[in-house]
């Protein structure tokens, strides 16, 4: 599956891009009015911290289709290309519309706010790239979150469609593993359960009893040193 940072933040995207196999940037009008500032400017830099090749996802602030397309050429246009510029749009009857022709044209479409196995089939049918499922979201109001994102994939297995899910709004590790065993194409993660998925303290207690077991053999001296002196 593949992981997707969430976040807007330039300190936290140029941790992650240079430490984690992210393929790619989400962002929404939420995340963005946390930064503030010149946005415009913001988005750039981001896409120049992630490079050309990896995907950036921008959310329309437009309601309505013809509103919606305009600006999603524009958001392609300034911040990549249709290859790896994500226009994100709402799943409403106007975004439904608007992603017909977007996807028709090229564009590639991240249909948000999913939140039923329905919506997702509409997108999809509509030519979305992705659909955002929001997981944390579902539960918060007494529904299961993995259990909708695997009825959508089970689906698209069924229907044998290009679009994939981007699973989203996630508060915990083991939500975004559940998803993972759904089969679904990729998930948009948060900074710190992007964090957790790889800590654990166990790994951290383990590491630290090899470099102490290595100090009191070896000293303080690395293997690579060794290797180095050895022909000498």
């Amino acid at each position: 599956m593949k992981l997707i940072l969430d976040t807007a933040n330039l300190n936290d995207i140029k941790y992650f891009n240079e430490f984690f196999p992210i393929v790619g940037v989400t962002t929404n009008p939420t995340i963005l009015s946390k930064e503030g500032g010149d946005i415009v400017a913001h988005l750039k830099e981001i896409r120049k911290i992630i490079g050309d090749d990896k995907e950036l996802h921008i959310q329309v602030t437009e309601t309505k289709c013809d509103e919606m397309v305009a600006e999603a050429e524009a958001i392609v246009a300034c911040f990549g290309n249709k290859k790896n510029t994500f226009v994100k749009i709402p799943a409403t009857d106007e975004g439904i519309k608007a992603t017909g022709y977007l996807s028709a044209k090229g564009y590639k479409v991240t249909m948000t706010a999913i939140l039923s196995a329905s919506q997702a089939m509409i997108a999809a049918n509509a030519g979305a790239a992705y659909v955002a499922p929001y997981v944390s979201r579902l539960e918060n109001i007494c529904d299961d979150g993995v259990a909708i994102v695997a009825e959508i994939q089970a689906i698209f297995d069924a229907c044998g469609t290009e679009t994939e899910i981007l699973a989203a709004s996630f508060k915990t590790v083991r939500q975004v593993l559940g998803v993972a065993l759904t089969g679904a194409g990729a998930s948009t993660v948060g900074s710190e359960v992007m964090h957790k998925l790889l800590a654990h303290p166990t790994t951290d207690t383990s590491i630290d009893g090899f470099a102490a077991d290595w100090k009191r053999a070896f000293g303080d001296v690395t293997l690579g040193e060794l290797i180095a002196n050895a022909g000498k």
